[in-house]
């Protein structure tokens, strides 16, 4: 079965740096898009970036524009959020996504606590 597996979560000051790695088996990992997503405490999901993989086009969320680096490996069957600058308002379990014609598929989340 499809599985995403996020790895790379922890604690960090303000102003650090995280990469978040999100392994994906059971499918045809290069031809999905992939996202990350994030849900601070008591808010809804939003979007953070995401990596299309047609052309390799990437988006982000303006809140993390000039921050964050999405980026994939589909040797590795792998996409990673290369976190800088965290500011206490990234605190949030972050998801990765991955998406075709439809079929959507979420890892199961890691959390990313920036203290102040």
């Amino acid at each position: 079965q499809v599985q995403l597996v996020e790895s790379g979560g922890g604690l960090v000051q303000t102003g650090g740096s995280l990469r978040l790695s999100c392994t994906a088996s059971g499918l045809t990992f290069n031809q999905y898009t992939m996202a990350w997503f994030r849900q601070p405490p008591g808010k809804d999901r939003e979007f953070v970036a995401s990596h299309i993989h047609k052309d390799g086009s990437t988006y982000y969320a303006d809140s993390v524009k000039g921050r964050f680096t999405i980026s994939r490996d589909n040797a590795k069957n792998t996409v990673y959020l290369q976190m800088n600058s965290l500011e206490p308002g990234d605190t949030a379990v972050y998801y990765c996504n991955g998406v075709l014609n439809g079929r959507e598929y979420w890892g199961q989340g890691t959390q990313v606590t920036v203290s102040s």
